[in-house]
């Protein structure tokens, strides 16, 4: 692991791979655990894309995930976690069944960028499985990569006024060793928000001066039908504190903060924001202090993602934006 890694690897045992399809403008980001880590995970927008998250909740049975899959291609990209179940048979990694069957935990979750490159293209079992192959504990690679290769920025005017998103990933390490951190898909219905409060990336003023309100956008066509809303922001907070399934879920929840902070307006009903939440249990950790840090991961790796998105497919990224 780099020295100056400060994105989710930096949790020891975590990997991130990805597999990118730039001809049809989509991809898929596949996360790797180390054994006994624990997932929990948080629902916020109005339109998820979701697999095994029910498994997820406190009173439910499994607590270990063997892996996290983030995918473009709409609900067909959840068939992406097919593969990392496949890699994962293939070596003998998985939950344990009374009958001594293993089978691998792979929650999931998708974003939609069908309408951005090739509306059939999208990833499969394949893709899912040679994002694994990828994988590697090095920094996470960002931009316009994996499930952030056809993500886009505030586009409910079409791609033309839209900002290009893609994946960012961020961490800090506190005291004692704890490591908190984010990696997240950006490809929200809003704009994105610096931290000085002022429009980051998102949705493009007519006369191409700079960027406008989404949300004074969305306001004045109230009474019509908006003609892009198929959007989401999708990530995963992980941590090497020890914190057990209950408290996991109330960082799930904290975390959502970050989206709000960094994305305006967050968790609409067109969104299907959704965060999964890891704990590999290395040290002790409080879980407010977890999951208040990880609201802070969020919104930086959300920046991040916007920053570091590159033009792809007619649709431009900050670095290529008007002054």
């Amino acid at each position: 692991m780099s020295a100056t890694n400060d994105t989710i690897t930096r949790v020891p045992g975590i990997r991130v791979g990805s597999f990118t399809n730039l001809a049809g403008v989509t991809g898929c980001t596949v996360l790797l655990c180390p054994p006994q880590t624990i997932g929990a995970v948080d629902v916020r927008g109005g339109a998820p894309g979701t697999r095994e998250t029910d498994l997820l909740a406190a009173h439910n049975l499994v607590e270990e995930v063997n892996a996290i899959v983030l995918s473009g291609g709409s609900a067909f990209g959840l068939a992406a976690a097919d593969g990392v179940m496949r890699w994962h048979s293939e070596r003998g990694i998985g939950y344990r069944s009374r009958s001594g069957v293993i089978v691998p935990i792979v929650p999931a979750a998708i974003l939609f960028d069908l309408t951005i490159g090739d509306p059939n293209a999208y990833p499969g079992a394949e893709a899912g499985y040679q994002a694994c192959e990828n994988a590697s504990a090095e920094p996470v690679a960002m931009g316009s990569v994996g499930a952030g290769t056809g993500a886009r920025i505030a586009a409910i005017l079409g791609n033309a006024r839209a900002s290009k998103g893609g994946i960012g990933s961020a961490s800090v390490t506190l005291p004692g060793g704890l490591i908190v951190a984010a990696l997240m898909a950006l490809n929200s219905v809003g704009n994105v928000i610096g931290a000085d409060g002022k429009i980051l990336a998102g949705l493009r003023a007519a006369d191409d001066s700079g960027f406008v309100s989404a949300l004074d956008a969305m306001t004045a066509m109230a009474s019509d039908k908006l003609p892009e809303r198929e959007n989401t922001v999708i990530g995963v907070v992980a941590t090497n504190g020890a914190l057990n399934k209950t408290q996991l879920q109330k960082v799930a929840q904290m975390a959502h903060d970050g989206i709000a902070r960094a994305v305006n307006p967050a968790h609409t009903l067109f969104d299907g924001d959704t965060i999964f939440a890891l704990a590999t249990g290395a040290v002790s950790a409080d879980t407010t202090l977890v999951g208040a840090y990880a609201a802070e991961m969020v919104a930086k790796a959300i920046r991040r993602a916007a920053l570091q998105a590159t033009s792809l497919a007619g649709v431009r990224a900050v670095c290529d934006s008007q002054p």
